[in-house]
């Protein structure tokens, strides 16, 4: 079984959207380079943008909603916490962290052993098309971690076989400038109420906290859940609301030009807003989190 002590990678982050040509128009006018749509084999479908840090976004939509139904009707997890963001959230937001996993069956049983699985694991397969014109099946394995106080986002572990290596140098290469996620921020007005549940989702046992939140580190970026103040010191966001559980807030992109990335966004007409250095573009149709963007040092 993998080490709870071994902080495991952030791998990508599910971003439900109404539908896939309204996020690739938002993530182009904010200079990013989306991928092909692609399907999954039970309703959903993406439209990904990769990063040259191995991290990736997932923007969401429904490609046949019958098919969703059934899936979710037959035990499917992943489409049926989808569906249950859509009818509290809306279809535009941020629903889940995913972590990488070797052994998403061990992740699994780990999960159950500490009362946190969020439901039986997925498996899935598709065809994927090579350059050469030869075709592949890659596999890909889900357990799912959840907190029932939390409905609003859940996390997951995914372990891929048989895909095979791929450049992905074009779509890497983004005119904003991007070459990762340094940060995922969360909110919850006591954050340590999760703290358990964060660390083991991200395996690592050590959390900093402070009187704005918590963070607990991933191999290459940096989990962190703000209360209230934190989310108006540092995001500039005011949330009047009373209610509780973890909910997807915002996602921290290093960039290398903040300078420049002002000026595409400028162009492009995308409003946007400075605080503690950070530039900082709130949610829009097509984008349910707020994007920040902090100059690499």
């Amino acid at each position: 079984m993998p080490s709870p002590r071994t902080p495991r990678p952030l791998d990508h982050l599910v971003l439900p959207v109404e539908d896939l040509d309204t996020a690739r128009a938002r993530h182009s006018a904010l200079g990013f380079t989306v991928a092909a749509d692609a399907r999954h084999p039970f309703g959903t479908e993406n439209a990904c943008v990769f990063f040259a840090d191995g991290t990736y976004l997932e923007p969401l939509g429904i490609a046949q909603r019958e098919d969703c139904e059934e899936a979710a009707r037959s035990g499917n997890v992943f489409v049926a916490r989808d569906q249950a963001y859509r009818f509290r959230r809306s279809d535009n937001g941020f629903s889940a962290l995913v972590v990488g996993s070797k052994d998403a069956g061990a992740d699994h049983d780990r999960f159950v052993e500490l009362g946190m699985s969020g439901g039986d694991m997925l498996t899935f397969s598709r065809p994927m098309k090579l350059p050469d014109g030869s075709e592949v099946t890659p596999s890909f394995k889900l357990s799912f971690a959840a907190d029932l106080r939390a409905p609003d986002l859940f996390g997951f572990a995914v372990e891929r076989i048989n895909v095979p290596a791929a450049d992905r140098s074009a779509l890497t290469a983004h005119p904003n400038g991007v070459i990762g996620i340094s940060e995922v921020i969360l909110s919850e007005p006591n954050p340590t109420d999760f703290q358990y549940f964060i660390q083991e989702l991200a395996c690592n046992r050590e959390v900093e906290a402070n009187s704005f939140g918590m963070s607990v580190e991933l191999d290459g970026a940096t989990i962190t859940v703000f209360n209230k103040a934190g989310l108006e010191t540092h995001l500039g966001i005011v949330d009047p609301s009373r209610e509780r559980g973890l909910r997807g807030r915002a996602l921290v992109y290093r960039v290398p030009d903040l300078q420049a990335l002002s000026a595409l966004l400028l162009k492009n007409e995308v409003p946007v807003r400075q605080v503690a250095g950070r530039l900082i573009v709130d949610p829009a149709p097509g984008q349910g989190a707020c994007y920040c963007f902090e100059e690499i040092r």
